[in-house]
């Protein structure tokens, strides 16, 4: 039997651009939470989850036995299926149509091959995390990633928070220094977009804030300033004209690397991307998304 604690720490699931966030609570049964994705997704069938756990079971199968008694199988997308060496991801809308709405990691590499549960570090890179991860800068790879800049994992979470999290401080550190930090981990990646962003206390921020920055960050997948001035399945750069009141301090100084734009405001929206290439590397399959709190177990909502 699995501890009824062995998924430790808050758990969030959260959708990006609707800026809703489900706390589960901390220290409840591993199943009771997994029993909650389970209803979610069966109430959404458009919307897809990524769970990203620091693993602690060490009962055999006990972990995959655990998401299978959850209901949460049907959903599964299967390792088989994961691109090994960088390539593209299927469209959000292939997973959909699949019901492969369910991407699994765990960070015990030997799980892969007993369980069936994706290695982290073989599909992932990551910066490193609390004080090292805001340094202006400077963005390192997290010690258990490979380089930044590897073109063999297709996926990049970008961490942006302190080692001691000061809530007060949060609103100086999600304006220009975060599209700051998102240009220099941009850059040290090769020109690769991160397609998920770690931030603690999401809500603070100078202006447009997290949900600006990210809005931004998913404009350039497509060559826009913003995800709303994106046409579906349009070439890349060919944007709609999108007028909106100046909201949000993030902007482009002199000498910034941040790829974000310099045209202010703050959208909402969503939108799917064609297999067509892009200026700005970042799997196609991917809007980019956010996570809001560093635990044992990180859930993302990805967005059609």
């Amino acid at each position: 039997m699995l501890d009824m604690y062995d998924f430790e720490g808050d758990i969030w699931l959260c959708h990006s651009f609707r800026g809703q966030c489900y706390n589960f609570t901390a220290f409840q049964p591993a199943i009771n939470t997994l029993k909650e994705v389970e209803s979610f997704l069966s109430e959404n069938p458009n919307e897809i989850v990524t769970i990203i756990i620091e693993d602690y079971v060490h009962t055999p199968k006990g972990l995959i036995n655990l998401f299978t008694n959850a209901g949460l199988d049907k959903y599964w997308f299967p390792v088989s299926k994961m691109p090994k060496k960088g390539e593209d991801w299927p469209t959000v809308t292939e997973m959909v149509q699949e019901n492969h709405r369910l991407v699994v990691f765990t960070s015990i590499a030997s799980k892969e091959a007993e369980e069936g549960v994706a290695y982290q570090w073989k599909y992932m890179l990551e910066n490193e995390a609390g004080d090292p991860g805001v340094k202006p800068g400077s963005c390192p790879s997290r010690k258990e990633s490979k380089p930044l800049n590897s073109k063999s994992a297709s996926l990049f979470l970008m961490n942006y928070f302190p080692t001691y999290p000061v809530e007060t401080e949060a609103c100086k550190e999600h304006s220009t220094p975060l599209a700051q930090m998102v240009g220099t981990c941009y850059k040290a990646a090769g020109n690769v977009m991160p397609n998920f962003l770690a931030v603690n206390f999401y809500m603070r921020s100078d202006g447009g804030g997290v949900f600006d920055a990210m809005d931004r960050m998913n404009g350039q997948a497509c060559g826009c300033s913003t995800v709303t001035a994106c046409q579906a399945g349009a070439p890349f750069g060919s944007c709609n004209n999108v007028t909106i009141p100046n909201v949000s301090p993030v902007t482009n100084t002199a000498g910034s690397t941040s790829p974000l734009s310099n045209t202010a405001g703050s959208f909402t929206g969503s939108v799917q991307f064609s297999k067509s290439a892009s200026k700005i590397q970042s799997p196609n399959s991917f809007v980019l998304f956010l996570i809001f709190s560093i635990s044992s177990i990180l859930i993302i909502l990805w967005i059609q």
